[in-house]
C-alpha cells in the first residue's frame, strides 16, 4: 500500500540506524577505553564482581608495601647489629689482655678507655639507627597485610629489642678492666652479649624469611586476581573491532535503506502528477 501519511519502512530504517549507532558509539568507548564494562548499565554483576577485585588488588598492592618496608627496617637492624657484634669482638681481645697479668696502670687504663668508647658506639648505634624516620632498636610495630577481607588479614611482628650496653648486661659503670679479675668477668659478660645479639639476629633473620614467604603469597594472588579482573573488564580488542566493522557495515547499509524508502514515498507524488 502506498501512503504518504505515515512510511513504516521508514520508520522500521530509522530505528534500525539508532540501533546501530548506538552499538557503534559503545564500540568506540570500548576501544577508547580498553574496558568492556565502562557503566553499570553494559554488565551490572560484571562491574560488582570487578569493583570488589580491584579492591583486592589494591589491598594487596599495598600489603606488598608494607612488607617490603618491614623487610628494610630488619635488615637495617640485622647490620647495625652485625656492627656491634665486630665492636664485641674487639671488646674479647680487651678483656682477654687485659685478664693477663703484669700490665702497667697506664696499659689498663688505655685498655679501659677503649672498652668504654666500644660501649659507647654500642649506644649510640642503639638510639640513633632508624628508617624511614622511625627508631630501628626498641620498636614494638607490626607489618599488616590484607588481601582486603577480614579472613585475608594478618600481622607478623617485626619489634626489635632495645640495644644498649645495659640491655646487653655489661657493666656500665666503674673500670671493669683495670683489674684481671673485674676484666676476666667482663669477659663473660661480652661473650653472653655475643650470644644475645646472635640470637637476635637469628631471630631477625627468621622473621625476615616469613615476610618474604608472605610477600610470595601476595604476590601470586595479586596476579591472578588481576587477571580475573582484566577477564572480567578488559575489552576483547580484536572482538570489539570485528563487532565495530560489523555495525559500520550496518549503519551504511540503514542509511542506504532509509534514502530507499524516502524515495518510495516519493513515488506516491507521481500518481498525482
Amino acid at each position: 500500500m502506498l501512503s504518504i501519511l505515515n512510511s513504516v519502512s521508514s520508520l522500521n530504517a530509522e530505528n534500525a540506524i539508532s540501533n546501530t549507532t548506538s552499538a557503534l558509539n559503545k564500540n568506540l568507548q570500548q576501544l577508547s577505553t580498553g574496558l568492556r564494562i565502562n557503566s553499570g548499565s553494559d554488565d551490572a554483576a560484571g562491574l560488582s564482581i570487578a569493583n570488589g577485585l580491584q579492591a583486592n588488588v589494591a589491598a594487596l598492592t599495598q600489603s606488598s608495601q608494607n612488607t617490603s618496608d618491614g623487610i628494610g627496617m630488619l635488615q637495617t637492624a640485622d647490620g647495625a647489629l652485625s656492627q656491634v657484634t665486630t665492636l664485641l669482638d674487639r671488646a674479647v681481645t680487651l678483656a682477654t689482655e687485659a685478664s693477663n697479668g703484669g700490665l702497667s696502670s697506664t696499659q689498663a687504663t688505655a685498655l679501659q678507655t677503649e672498652y668504654a668508647s666500644i660501649q659507647t658506639e654500642i649506644n649510640n648505634i642503639g638510639s640513633t639507627t632508624d628508617f624511614n624516620g622511625t627508631a630501628v632498636f626498641g620498636s614494638s610495630g607490626s607489618v599488616f597485610t590484607s588481601d582486603g577481607t577480614a579472613a585475608g588479614s594478618k600481622s607478623i611482628s617485626d619489634a626489635v629489642s632495645a640495644l644498649s650496653s645495659t640491655a646487653l648486661a655489661l657493666k656500665t659503670t666503674g673500670t671493669p678492666l683495670a683489674t684481671t679479675a673485674g676484666a676476666q668477668t667482663e669477659l663473660a659478660l661480652i661473650t653472653t652479649a655475643i650470644s644475645t645479639i646472635a640470637a637476635a639476629r637469628g631471630t631477625i633473620g627468621a622473621t625476615v624469611n616469613q615476610l618474604n614467604a608472605s610477600a610470595s603469597v601476595e604476590g601470586t594472588e595479586n596476579t591472578n586476581l588481576t587477571s580475573a579482573l582484566d577477564s572480567i573488564q578488559n575489552a576483547d580488542i580484536g572482538q570489539v573491532v570485528a563487532q565495530m566493522t560489523q555495525n559500520s557495515v550496518l549503519e551504511q547499509t540503514g542509511m542506504a535503506a532509509l534514502s530507499q524508502s524516502n524515495q518510495m514515498q516519493q513515488n506516491v507524488l507521481k500518481l498525482v502528477q
